[in-house]
């Protein structure tokens, strides 16, 4: 389960910032999920809850937003939002060339 490890690191660095930045309480975190990261939102939200536990983030939101992955298709030539590895959603060729997919990025802490 990479999940809790992906919410160990992310948990250190939100409670960085948030001392860093003098807050008591982190009370929500946005998390940006691309569509092709192979994560289980449902195991990331009980790695999240787990990886909180006696932190500034203790019992703060989780926020989820799932980004789509961009692809080049070598047959359209075009540039296109995915959200599975399939095919090309103008033109319906498997031939797509993965830019951006797989990333796991804090967006945004909310303090007090």
């Amino acid at each position: 389960m990479h999940e809790l490890s992906l919410c160990q690191n992310a948990v250190e660095i939100i409670e960085q910032q948030a001392k860093q930045h003098g807050a008591q309480r982190v009370t929500g975190v946005w998390l940006e999920i691309g569509a092709l990261a192979c994560i289980e939102e449902s195991a990331l939200r009980f790695g999240f809850d787990i990886a909180c536990r006696d932190t500034l983030a203790q019992g703060c939101a989780l926020h989820i937003i799932h980004k789509p992955a961009q692809a080049w298709c070598w047959n359209c030539s075009a540039s296109v939002e995915i959200t599975r590895h399939d095919e090309c959603p103008r033109c319906h060729c498997p031939t797509l060339h993965i830019e951006h997919s797989d990333g796991v990025q804090i967006k945004s802490i909310e303090v007090e």
